[in-house]
């Protein structure tokens, strides 16, 4: 069916946010009202799984419509090079484009702010000349050197460890308030004919936990955010012990930055509908990717593909979708072609800029918003997921999520393992790189250097009983889907040697003035 035009397109990403933290998703505490307010006019997706557990490769894959490995923006390379964004069609195709975050990595310094008209990233620590210009493109050249490689991967710590710059009580408060207010700036000073797409990411909920005063005395009292632990390396490397009480301190400071984003989150939309410009505008909801909070011994988002970090919450509010739930599978790589959906905009038809890469072409069946939504033997040309499914020699589902070997992470987590004087095994979970099939009901992750791990989601939705491929079907099937994927992108990640799990700290190598720049910011003693 023809679907209905929509004038503009908001896309929110709340950052590092789990599903059951939230109102709409069944949390009993009073976490977003306002979100539970815009999930009565939105529909409301169950198994929105994300296409990796952490923000750099899953924006750009909803910038793309790839999947990480095929856009290749990870932490080996950390920057989108060569495919065309959504922003740039856009953009090319007549709308206003915004992009406004709080987050060091959706920078120009990533090339995911491409295609962008107007874009902040409210990134104080690091000096604008770092995230523009000669540098900018000096990061693509280092990356591209195979000597320099692991400079620049120690380069990239820069950005990891800037929130807790950012969000820590010793410096600037939340960004939150900014972004919206430049938000609606970039709105109200839209003159386009066709309309304007806006895209926010909010930071809050990422660690560290400094929530305003206001929210942590409502569902953190008492908490001293500084006196609990705010390192997830410190736990995940042994260093660090984290009591029951301790846990509920840190997840009551996790509720209150929630609560925070969501408060601000509604002052748009109440703007949006007094400027009288909600009923034309398409709002998407999304995650990135959650965050663990001692659940499988871990914390943060990093070494792991459970469900609390990639079945994410997606909202959608569009004139042609119900206001209601949805439990079947989808992919947030999808959000790619269900803005193009809510714009009619098709980029075969766009006239982009000559030094633009390949762009995906806008797939029906992968637009949430149309009835051939995951039809994929409809599909004009099929991707590795598409394949993957195709293939498949049962009438199952399945999303795909990759995660490529943690450079900073693991940097972090051998820093703080050192200073404890802890040894990490060669088969610590850290030096794994992870792929997985999920379906709604099961889902198989295979790894590297730890054993792989297959797990009845319909009857074990807490993941904590592994089984065997040999032992279930079901498993068996997600497996086998796996498999097909991994084929359809350059074969499995199942040789450890493929990996440099060598500890070289090329800063070493670094010269003097590189190494006075890291000391003015921090980063070296």
């Amino acid at each position: 069916m023809d679907r209905t035009r929509q004038s503009n397109v908001l896309f929110v990403v709340l950052d590092t946010v789990r599903k059951d933290r939230l109102e709409p998703y069944g949390y009993e505490r009073a976490t977003t009202p306002e979100l539970s307010r815009f999930a009565e006019e939105a529909t409301v997706f169950e198994s929105a799984i994300a296409p990796a557990p952490w923000t750099l490769p899953v924006h750009a894959s909803l910038f793309t419509g790839l999947y990480p490995s095929q856009h290749g923006a990870d932490q080996g390379s950390p920057y989108l090079d060569g495919d065309t964004t959504l922003a740039s069609v856009l953009s090319a195709a007549g709308y206003d484009t915004a992009c406004y975050s709080s987050n060091a990595w959706i920078t120009p310094y990533t090339g995911l702010t491409d295609g962008f008209d107007a874009q902040d990233s409210f990134f104080e620590v690091l000096p604008g000349d770092v995230l523009s210009g000669p540098l900018a493109s000096a990061w693509q050249t280092i990356n591209d050197n195979d000597y320099l490689r692991d400079l620049a991967s120690k380069l990239v710590h820069l950005g990891a460890m800037a929130h807790s710059k950012l969000a820590s009580g010793e410096s600037a408060d939340s960004k939150t308030p900014s972004v919206i207010d430049r938000t609606k700036s970039f709105i109200d000073d839209s003159e386009s004919d066709d309309g304007w797409f806006a895209f926010v990411n909010l930071m809050d909920a990422h660690l560290p936990y400094y929530p305003p005063e206001e929210y942590r005395e409502e569902f953190a009292p008492g908490v001293d955010p500084s006196e609990v632990c705010q390192n997830s390396k410190e736990f995940n490397s042994g260093a660090r012990d984290i009591d029951d009480e301790e846990w509920e301190s840190i997840r009551g400071l996790y509720d209150a930055e929630i609560a925070h984003m969501d408060a601000e989150l509604g002052r748009l939309f109440d703007w949006l509908r007094e400027t009288g410009q909600w009923e034309d505008t398409t709002v998407v909801v999304a995650a990135d990717h959650g965050e663990l909070h001692g659940e499988h011994d871990l914390y943060g988002h990093e070494f792991a593909l459970y469900d609390q970090l990639i079945n994410v919450p997606l909202l959608i509010k569009h004139p042609d979708l119900e206001a209601d739930r949805r439990d079947d599978l989808v992919e947030l790589l999808d959000c790619y072609h269900t803005v193009l959906d809510a714009l009619n905009v098709d980029p075969d038809t766009v006239d982009l800029p000559d030094d633009d890469g390949g762009v995906v072409a806008r797939d029906p069946t992968r637009s949430l918003l149309a009835d051939e939504y995951r039809a994929f033997d409809e599909a004009a040309e099929l991707d590795a997921g598409q394949r993957a499914v195709l293939e498949g020699d049962d009438a199952a589902d399945y999303a795909f999520v990759e995660y490529a070997q943690p450079v900073i992470e693991l940097h972090h987590l051998e820093e703080k393992a050192g200073e404890a004087g802890i040894e990490l095994p060669d088969d610590h979970r850290a030096y794994s790189r992870l792929r997985a099939a999920r379906s709604t009901d099961s889902k198989y992750v295979r790894a590297d250097r730890i054993p792989d791990e297959g797990y009845r989601l319909d009857e074990d939705p807490d993941e904590k009983s592994p089984v065997g491929p040999a032992d279930d079907e079901v498993v068996a099937a997600t497996e086998r889907a796996l498999a097909r994927f991994e084929a359809n992108v350059g074969g499995a990640w199942d040789d450890p040697s493929e990996t440099d799990t060598d500890d070289i700290d090329a800063l070493e190598e670094a010269d003097e003035e590189t190494r006075d720049r890291l000391r003015e910011l921090g980063y070296l003693e």
